[in-house]
């Protein structure tokens, strides 16, 4: 045995095993891992909110994942996913809604892309240009929810939480204006058209219009509203008038609203209708009351009269015309232009401190009693530059009598011509009777005549120079013979004249005479017995 065998043997390990039911501290990770997961996807799940799908004619600036929903600019929900419809119609957006946004599944909320607009309300959407479309919502109130929504095309107006009141408009069509354009009371925009459709019966149009609070307390019921959209042009005898609104409403229309004198009334109530005029002066007058229409026949032409022409009494407008044609007369064998007016009496007998005054008779009663004092139409040219003409209605007392037929519908009234047309009747006439005149022959006698009186007058020059020759030494010689008497004649009645003096003294012996034969006259008118007996005088002696 070797020394290597007396070296002492090691003791062998002795093993102890784990005991296997305490677990391994590697597997807490995994485990803690998947309890945060489950809590932040329960977590996730209690937070998510509804889930609405949306339906756009396109997708434009739409994208899955980013683009997000907002309330007042408040994100209320992101794009899920976007997808075509089954009929390639529109697309169907699929909204991922936050729990806060809840009330936004009710039925009447509203759902519109937000993107960078230009329209009659202005620019909008410009914040989009840097960030990106998003969906806009705007919060409904009915009780009901729904999943699916039809989104809109154009952003809403007024949205639900604006302050303010909604008005409706009756008018004949829209003229210029559109959804966004501004509502002016004294110039001031406070409001905008919000809505507008065709009635049922195609004969007019629907306008919503919204006034923003505390503007709305300003519409009572006597408010009138009319289009201020454009230029509205005066011209009258006190010159050019131009009103307007604004820039805005010249280019893109607009409403104005005011109370006749200021007299609003009581405030109108939300939804309350009102009647869109088509201008401010249409919409301030006086209300015209019942109308009556007449038919007038003129046997005149009627260039320069049109269908909406002024009807007036002595400068009063007090209707329009309707309507203008054409009849042929079988009876007269002759053609009648029918004219169709509609007055309003109302607007000749307004009332006084706003009394309304009754009159015992009625239309037709009135109307003949007016006829009977010559009340007759007339046409009338308006305005000489663009030959317009109207019709005026005026007292003629010297138009023959018309008897009036009020069984007749419409009622005829008579008619007189207009003074330039009687001018040129007469002026015709005269033309007429010119032209029967026999210029020719009267110009043949003319120069016959022409031809004579040369003849006269050479003959009378032959004779006045014969004058000049034979008679006119003779004629000198007789004058200085009547020269020479007249110088005697001159001599013999001159006042130291021998004539002179014998004149005078036998004037005043016919003097002397003649107070003799007075006195013998007045002693014979005393004592004609004198004439017998003679004087006593001459007795005695």
């Amino acid at each position: 045995m070797s020394d290597n065998d007396e070296t002492p043997r090691l003791a062998e390990p002795v093993v102890v095993k784990r005991r296997n039911w305490l677990p391994s501290l590697i597997w807490l990770i995994p485990i803690v891992a998947a309890l945060v997961g489950v809590a932040l996807v329960a977590r996730i799940l209690i937070d998510r909110g509804p889930e609405v799908v949306l339906s756009f004619k396109t997708a434009e600036g739409l994208e899955a994942g980013k683009t997000a929903v907002k309330y007042k600019d408040v994100q209320i929900g992101t794009v899920q996913a976007i997808q075509l419809a089954k009929d390639r119609s529109h697309v169907r957006v699929r909204v991922q809604l936050t729990k806060e946004a809840k009330s936004f599944t009710a039925q009447d909320t509203r759902f519109w892309v937000v993107r960078p607009r230009l329209d009659t309300s202005g620019i909008s959407g410009l914040g989009t240009l840097l960030s990106g479309a998003y969906i806009g919502a705007d919060a409904g109130s009915s009780e009901e929810t729904a999943s699916e929504f039809t989104g809109l095309e154009l952003p809403p107006i007024v949205t639900r939480d604006a302050s303010g009141k909604q008005f409706l408009l009756r008018a004949r069509d829209v003229g210029s204006l559109d959804i966004g354009s501004p509502v002016y009371f004294r110039r001031i925009k406070v409001g905008q058209l919000a809505a507008y459709e065709l009635d049922v019966d195609g004969r007019g149009v629907t306008l919503r219009v919204f006034v923003n609070a505390p503007y709305d307390r300003l519409v009572g019921v006597n408010t009138r509203f009319w289009h201020a959209s454009g230029l509205d042009v005066q011209l009258s005898a006190n010159g050019v008038k131009l009103r307007t609104q604004s820039l805005a409403t010249v280019l893109l229309g607009g409403i104005a609203f005011q109370a006749p004198d200021d007299a609003g009334g009581p405030v109108a109530q939300e939804n309350t209708a009102f009647t869109l005029a088509d201008d401010e002066i249409a919409a301030m007058k006086q209300p015209d009351g019942p109308s009556q229409t007449l038919l007038l026949y003129f046997n005149q032409t009627l260039r320069g009269l049109s269908p909406g022409a002024v009807v007036d009494f002595r400068g009063v407008e007090i209707g329009e015309v309707k309507s203008i044609g054409v009849e042929f007369d079988r009876q007269e064998r002759e053609f009648k232009m029918p004219v169709l007016i509609q007055v309003y009496p109302d607007r000749l007998r307004r009332s006084v401190a706003g009394e309304a005054r009754e009159s015992r008779f009625d239309q037709t009663e009135r109307l003949r009693f007016l006829i009977g004092k010559g009340l007759r139409a007339q046409l009338r040219t308006g305005n000489l530059l663009t030959g317009q003409v109207y019709v005026a209605l005026d007292f003629f007392p010297k138009a023959p009598p018309v008897k009036l037929d009020t069984e007749r519908n419409p009622v005829e009234m008579p008619t007189v011509p207009n003074s330039l047309d009687e001018i040129q009747a007469q002026v015709g006439e005269i033309a007429s009777k010119l032209s029967k005149v026999p210029f020719d022959q009267i110009s043949t006698d003319l120069r016959k005549s022409l031809a004579t009186l040369n003849k006269t007058l050479v003959s009378a020059e032959q004779l006045a120079a014969r004058l000049n020759n034979d008679v006119a030494p003779e004629m000198t010689a007789a004058m200085k013979d009547v020269r020479k008497t007249l110088g005697a004649a001159d001599k013999t009645l001159a006042d130291d004249s021998p004539v002179q003096q014998d004149l005078r003294q036998t004037l005043q012996e016919l003097t002397r005479a003649a107070g003799s034969l007075r006195v013998l006259t007045d002693y014979l008118e005393r004592h004609p017995e004198s004439l017998i007996r003679g004087k006593p005088e001459d007795k005695k002696k």
